[in-house]
């Protein structure tokens, strides 16, 4: 076998709902401003217990099952975050304790809201050159350990949650190759600064024009893969904002497809997003598994990446 697909998909959501009136309390800001300059309603934030490596390790098993798949049959974890609590310990080895992955290899990438795309296409590149038969990929982020709830621009898009899947050999290869990049002069665009001021910073109005800028770099994906984008089934960007979502879609003249929205309902989760929106699809009847569905993540660093795939 020397291609590599996507076997199983599995998410987590945080049980508490925050919706825009709370937000609304606390700052001075209301629910049809948020909503017509996110898309957002309401945003899934994690209780002190649902820790990047718990909602992870509970997305990751629920991938496993959806892949018919032992966590003794896991070569190596890959877990995509940006929050993870510590620089060391690593959150990847914390989820393949917990999943039974005793025998994988492990370790964590940060791409920031781009992560997920980077991370399968390490895991397809892997399986492909023969060394691992299947990848565990997790992406997962708690953003509220890092929102300054005081300030209006940025409280009202982050949120928490984590999204998985398997990558294994096919005689098929149905992931597609990767396109990314990035523009690293605009580093100071998004971070979380460290020190004494350890929350999350974002230009709004630059990254929204950055991200708007990608259409080109979305339509190389769908080229690379040799897929019109009339024939995809779904795209799925980095749920960022809904405006940014729908110009994308739109950009690249993806008439036919299913576009996730799970922003509007899930807030701005970084690399978990991809996975979150791709299930709430599938979930849907959206799209159906074998589905052509590109997938779009951007975001810190400014990085971005992205693929297309046949849905697990």
């Amino acid at each position: 076998m020397t291609g590599a697909r996507m076997l199983g998909l599995g998410v987590y959501r945080p049980a508490r709902l925050v919706t825009n009136d709370e937000i609304a309390a606390r700052v001075d800001t209301s629910h049809e401003w948020i909503r017509s300059r996110t898309g957002i309603v309401t945003r899934r934030i994690a209780d002190d217990e649902e820790t990047t490596a718990v909602m992870g390790a509970v997305a990751a098993e629920k991938a496993l099952a959806s892949a018919g798949l032992t966590a003794d049959s896991i070569d190596l974890v890959i877990a995509a975050s940006c929050t993870s609590p510590s620089q060391i310990p690593g959150v990847g080895p914390q989820i393949a304790h917990r999943v039974g992955a005793l025998r994988a290899g492990a370790f964590d990438l940060n791409g920031g809201c781009a992560g997920f795309s980077y991370a399968i296409s390490t895991a397809a590149d892997m399986v492909r050159g023969g060394g691992v038969r299947h990848v565990l990929v997790v992406a997962t982020e708690r953003l509220s350990d890092y929102t300054d709830w005081d300030d209006r621009s940025t409280c009202i898009l982050l949120a928490d949650g984590a999204g998985a899947t398997v990558v294994g050999a096919s005689d098929t290869d149905e992931i597609g190759p990767a396109v990314w990049g990035h523009d690293g002069s605009r580093h100071e665009a998004i971070q979380v600064p460290g020190g004494g001021d350890n929350l999350f910073r974002m230009s709004g109005q630059s990254v929204f024009r950055w991200a708007i800028s990608l259409v080109p770099a979305v339509r190389e994906v769908c080229e690379r893969a040799g897929v019109a984008p009339e024939q995809l089934a779904g795209i799925v960007p980095h749920q960022a904002n809904l405006r940014i979502v729908e110009a994308l879609a739109t950009g690249i003249g993806a008439t036919n497809a299913a576009v996730a929205r799970d922003v509007v309902d899930s807030g701005n989760t970084s690399a978990a997003s991809i996975p979150l929106g791709l299930a709430r699809l599938l979930d849907a009847g959206e799209i159906r598994r074998g589905d052509p569905v590109l997938l779009f993540g951007f975001g810190a660093g400014l990085t971005y990446c992205g693929q297309v795939v046949r849905c697990p």
